[in-house]
């Protein structure tokens, strides 16, 4: 007999206790990635996208599905291979035989959060049939362009050690990711409480069974757009996001510094950040905390500091140790 699935909880009034609400129910089925889910909440609500970074198994897909659960949203995983089509993902024309007439068929990519697994393991035409998605918000099929329902993100995971038969992103598709978020492996204490709830018949595949109950909705993240987009920023720390952009395009370990987008994007992120916080205002230290998820796919290393084996995330914080911090 299975257990009976838990009841809501009653709707918050408020956006942002709710959408903080939502960390506490991921975290019954995911342990130990409090910063990833703070990111992802972070991308929805700065209106981005999310490239999840891990070996396998640190659960990438179980934190999506939790998030979406948790939220109330509709969510569809795509799982990408080497003979994935466009239309696999976006939706095709098809043949009516009652109404003699073609008609479209919806793809995955129709969803609130689409979760695209090992999205570089595809070629690149099907890579950029997510491109119109990403930006617009809606695909065009045989001229005719449909909208995505709202709000709507996409998930894309790759993996970081195995290259092997792997499409790499090109620049230009991984700008239009708003974060980069790399899920480490658990700490030891956090992989004994996996291995605990996995010994006491946790199923990532039940996660009512699990606790996970809807705290949040599309509404609440509507006013909590609304709400960010009111978080003041002073010049001083519009300069300093700028400073720090300039500064990795002067890197000597740099041959690809950051865009005016990225600049952009930092910004979007820090004041995401700073809303959730509970402040009406951006710090420095919301820049600092946002500058690595939003700032690590936009630079590319030189070829001599690949083989030195420099780390992109080092040099950002060398970066940010030497900007001057407005007071």
């Amino acid at each position: 007999m299975s257990a009976p699935h838990p009841e809501p909880l009653p709707p918050q009034d408020n956006p942002a206790s709710a959408l903080l609400q939502v960390r506490t129910e991921v975290a019954k089925a995911v342990v130990g990635q409090d910063a990833t889910v703070t990111g992802l909440l972070i991308a929805l609500l700065a209106g981005g996208h999310v490239l999840l970074e891990g070996v396998p198994g640190v659960a990438k897909t179980l934190l999506v599905r939790a998030l979406s659960t948790a939220l109330s949203l509709d969510t569809k995983r795509v799982q990408f291979t080497p003979d994935l089509m466009p239309g696999d993902v976006t939706g095709s024309l098809v043949y009516d035989a009652h109404t003699s007439d073609f008609t479209f068929r919806e793809g995955p990519v129709f969803t609130n959060i689409l979760l695209a697994d090992e999205i570089n393991r595809t070629p690149p035409k099907t890579q950029a049939s997510l491109l119109e998605a990403m930006e617009e918000h809606q695909v065009s099929v045989d001229g005719v362009s449909r909208k995505l329902p709202a709000p709507f993100m996409v998930a894309a995971t790759q993996n970081p050690v195995e290259y092997e038969g792997t499409y790499p992103l090109p620049e230009a598709q991984l700008d239009r990711f708003l974060l980069k978020l790399t899920m480490d492996l658990p700490a030891r204490d956090e992989e004994i409480e996996v291995i605990r709830r996995h010994s006491l018949g946790f199923d990532p595949q039940d996660l009512h069974a699990a606790g996970v109950r809807p705290v949040a909705g599309a509404h609440h993240l509507a006013q909590a757009r609304e709400a960010v987009g009111q978080v003041g920023v002073t010049a001083e720390v519009l300069a300093y996001v700028v400073d720090i952009a300039r500064a990795t395009r002067d890197a000597p370990s740099f041959q690809l510094g950051v865009s005016p987008r990225g600049a952009t994007a930092l910004l979007k992120c820090a004041r995401a950040y700073a809303w959730l916080c509970g402040r009406s205002f951006v710090t420095p230290d919301d820049v600092k905390a946002l500058a690595l998820p939003t700032l690590r796919h936009r630079v590319a290393l030189r070829p001599e500091a690949e083989m030195d084996g420099v780390a992109v995330d080092h040099i950002l914080l060398s970066i940010l140790a030497t900007v001057p911090v407005p007071r």
